[in-house]
């Protein structure tokens, strides 16, 4: 039994037609597995930027940290602690600077003391705060407390440790 020649064209055209839709099947298919992918490229890219701006805060933080082992010549916590006070003439309300001992790290030696500095005012104790926080040596603020005074209740007392890293 033999198709005519119309019949094998219908037949060609009705191939070609399925095999066009199977190809537009397998395409869209593959349209919406890369779609599917470039969201996760996108998500993970948001990921790397973030990552990329704390590697960048943190490279900063360390510089900063490097720059100032590398500026200062103070020789330990109770010189750093009178270069501070000094600066800001606060010298006479420290009232006790109290060692807390050292330990020794890789990266140096780290010196801790305890500090009572008696009757500020607000504007001197976040001055004091600030000059401690932003010290161009290696002074780091650990832990603090803040009380009114006995005599006076306007005026502050500070209690604080302190630490201090220095080589060795």
């Amino acid at each position: 039994m033999r198709f005519s020649l119309k019949h094998d064209r219908i037949i060609f055209i009705l191939l070609s037609i399925l095999f066009f839709i199977f190809t537009c099947f397998i395409g869209i298919r593959i349209i919406l597995s890369e779609k599917k992918d470039i969201e996760l490229l996108k998500e993970q890219r948001k990921e790397m930027i973030l990552l990329c701006n704390e590697y960048l805060k943190k490279r900063q933080e360390i510089e900063s940290f490097e720059s100032k082992r590398n500026i200062t010549n103070i020789k330990g916590i109770m010189q750093a602690i009178d270069e501070v006070f000094q600066s800001i003439g606060l010298k006479s309300r420290l009232k006790s600077i109290k060692s807390s001992g050292s330990k020794e790290t890789k990266e140096g030696i780290i010196e801790e003391a305890d500090i009572i500095v008696e009757n500020l005012n607000m504007n001197e104790l976040i001055n004091l705060l600030y000059r401690l926080e932003n010290s161009p040596t290696l002074l780091v603020l650990k832990r603090t407390t803040i009380k009114k005074s006995f005599e006076n209740p306007d005026l502050l007392n500070l209690y604080a440790t302190l630490s201090f890293l220095r080589q060795k």
